[in-house]
């Protein structure tokens, strides 16, 4: 599965790469993230890591699901990557996101993009990564709004 989406905001580009650099952060603003803190890190970790707690409800159904997602490329503020590396020696699908950001000292434009490689999530996440997706746009908005007015 690959979900690309976009948004425009009326901040800074480094206001706007604050939200989206710090998987921490994730939580107030895309609902499908449940908790994301952070990890131990390992040896091998490129970047700091976090345990991401996914949720996804599907009417009586739901399903959850538990990632180790490192930072593996930080170019501040315009792109960041993340990348799934657990550590338990067993082979994992594959979670990938990509975040980009452009703009000037008013205006800025975020690309991002998800990739998993898994069979599991995919026929499930798709349809409510989508849904979810248009109902984080205005939250993420409201949340740069705000530190924007606030510097």
């Amino acid at each position: 599965m690959d979900h690309t989406a976009e948004l425009s905001a009326s901040c800074s580009p480094a206001t706007l790469f604050s939200w989206v650099d710090d998987l921490g952060r994730y939580p107030s603003w895309l609902g499908i993230v449940e908790r994301a803190e952070p990890a131990p890190a390992d040896p091998g970790d490129p970047g700091p890591a976090w345990i991401v707690d996914l949720s996804a409800r599907v009417g009586p159904f739901s399903r959850a699901k538990r990632l180790r997602m490192v930072r593996r490329a930080i170019d501040a503020p315009r792109s960041v990557e993340f990348a799934r590396r657990e550590l338990d020696g067993r082979d994992h699908g594959v979670w990938e996101l990509r975040a980009h950001v452009a703009g000037d000292a008013t205006s800025s434009h975020l690309r991002m993009h998800l990739h998993y490689g898994g069979r599991l999530w995919g026929p499930v996440l798709e349809p409510i990564l989508g849904e979810e997706i248009e109902r984080s746009r205005a939250r993420l908005v409201r949340l740069v709004a705000a530190d924007a007015d606030a510097t």
